[in-house]
């Protein structure tokens, strides 16, 4: 029997701004089935999902020390035939020395990019006081038919900046960055200490500043760019997540806080709405992986995934008929001695 995951909350006509509310006049999000579709024994994690050429792929991280930085992390890329189904991996990349993940594709110039973020660790597992945000650098891998892959290229332009989701406009491709103010020597870097930024690509891998989104305290950033150019955020923050709006040449950047923390965000178009993805710190129920509409400056949780522990950063790809498919990662459910996995999810869901 599908699971009906009504709208949450409440919402009244003298809501905030930013705030969550109930809307009847949206559509309800049926999740009509979840499978689980990747475990290994290893910590998987930190999805992405994307069509291409006809096939489904699916990305993310997986490594057998855990989810802390590993020099045995590695990318994998899975692909579908039958609109998920069943898959195959297609190709899997890691770097030496040092931990990649956080993996996102990007369709660009008629290639499919896989994205990833690189701790730098050394031949061995690094203590957290020893991580260093000034060493990181991005890697991708790409192909031209999802069947022959190029990696691992490093990425021009991207030393010292954790790169995250992407997104492409105008003959351009753009990515989420975030770094030390000013490069910064000292801790790990992390919190109010770093900035984050629009990277601009022509190719896809080599890199540049195009703009600074937010000054202080920046972090994972999803875009979404509308026919015009203005451009569409969902910024996770110490705190608060904020929503955050730009138009060409994107100098100037509007910003307001949401009510809640968003982790991992995801952010997309479903038909002629935008649907907001991430993890959902509960306070009764702990996180949750939690969809939202996003209607003006205001949320509308409308589902909730199954989910618990170390979860989130869902990827999203609309089928038809009004159904779509949603992967994301979990630690719910429990191995044959009752310890937690963490393990790759594909939930079907419908309006």
């Amino acid at each position: 029997m599908p699971i009906l995951c009504g709208c949450l909350g409440a919402c009244t006509s003298g809501a905030e701004p930013g705030q969550t509310g109930r809307d009847q006049s949206l559509p309800q999000i049926r999740v009509t089935s979840v499978r689980r579709v990747f475990h290994n024994g290893e910590h998987n994690a930190f999805t992405d999902l994307v069509r291409f050429k006809g096939r489904l792929f699916l990305t993310f991280r997986s490594c057998p020390d855990g989810h802390s930085v590993h020099p045995t992390a590695s990318i994998l890329i899975l692909a579908s035939d039958d609109d998920g189904r069943q898959w195959k991996q297609v190709h899997r990349f890691r770097v030496a020395h040092r931990d990649t993940r956080d993996p996102h594709f990007l369709v660009f110039q008629d290639k499919l990019f896989v994205y990833t973020g690189t701790w730098y660790s050394g031949p061995t597992t690094l203590p957290p006081k020893d991580w260093d945000l000034n060493l990181h650098l991005g890697y991708a891998a790409w192909s031209q038919d999802g069947v022959q892959w190029h990696s691992p290229i490093l990425l021009e332009g991207t030393f010292g900046h954790y790169i995250w989701r992407a997104g492409a406009f105008g003959g351009k491709a753009y990515l989420c960055g975030r770094r030390k103010i000013g490069f910064a020597v000292g801790p790990k870097g992390e919190g109010r200490e770093v900035e984050s930024l629009m990277l601009e690509s022509d190719d896809g891998l080599i890199w540049r500043k195009r703009a600074v989104f937010q000054e202080i305290a920046g972090d994972e950033t999803a875009f979404l760019f509308e026919p015009d150019g203005r451009v569409l955020g969902i910024g996770r923050r110490h705190g608060t997540a904020q929503l955050l709006r730009s138009a060409p040449p994107y100098k100037r950047w509007d910003r307001l806080d949401l009510d809640r923390s968003i982790g991992g965000p995801m952010l997309v178009k479903w038909g002629d709405r935008c649907l907001v993805g991430g993890r959902d710190s509960t306070p009764d129920r702990g996180p949750k992986t939690a969809l939202w509409w996003l209607v003006g400056d205001r949320l509308h949780p409308c589902a909730e995934l199954p989910s618990g522990g170390d979860n989130s950063y869902s990827g999203f790809v609309e089928l038809d008929g009004g159904r779509a498919l949603l992967s994301y990662y979990s630690s719910h459910e429990l191995d044959a001695s009752g310890k937690p996995i963490t393990a790759i999810y594909l939930a079907e869901i419908a309006l």
